[in-house]
């Protein structure tokens, strides 16, 4: 996918998907990675309907990334169209809202049916899971963070991923400008 242009040398395209239930932050972080730092811009979000593209260039690279709604009704739609898709992809990000306990289950389920395309189209993509809304007063909430509830999340995604996939799960939050953090499997 790298094209010479004569005035700036190789050029290289670049597709991420950033995919996951609804409300768990995914246009969010696709403003942050644009660059956006304008907590305005955060505060005037609307759902997204369908899938969002973005184009960011960056130095030689153009990256497009493709944003996906997460609500219900366009979920199964995603998934159906998935495998197209993903052909060119080069990196996907799973978004979980690490507050949102009552979803832990569906957020695997869903994160599952996205895994089984990537394995059946052989696809060598890299895989980020973020766990977001990893804020700085997470321990301030009502419902304090529930460690082992996390690391059990954790663990449930560490054993459906096959070894060939390379991945990464990392906490994340756009309350430092976003910031993400490695997590380490115990």
């Amino acid at each position: 996918m790298n094209e010479i242009n004569k005035n700036k040398g190789i050029f290289s395209k670049k597709k991420i998907i950033v995919i996951g239930l609804d409300n768990c932050g995914k246009s969010s972080i696709v403003l942050c990675l644009r660059g956006i730092k304008n907590l305005m811009s955060f505060l005037t979000l609307k759902p997204t309907k369908g899938i969002d593209m973005d184009k960011i260039n960056t130095m030689d690279t153009e990256i497009t990334i493709w944003d996906y709604s997460g609500q219900a009704q366009y979920r199964t739609n995603h998934i159906q169209n998935l495998n197209e898709q993903i052909i060119d992809v080069n990196k996907l990000i799973y978004v979980i809202d690490i507050q949102d306990y009552k979803r832990y289950n569906l957020a695997v389920e869903y994160f599952g049916q996205i895994l089984d395309i990537i394995k059946n189209n052989n696809n060598l993509i890299e895989l980020s899971i973020f766990l977001h809304k990893w804020d700085p007063d997470l321990k301030l909430l009502k419902k304090p963070t529930k460690e082992e509830k996390i690391q059990n999340l954790v663990l449930k995604i560490n054993k459906m991923i096959p070894n060939y996939i390379k991945y990464s799960i990392q906490k994340t939050s756009i309350y430092t400008i976003f910031q993400k953090t490695d997590i380490k499997i115990k």
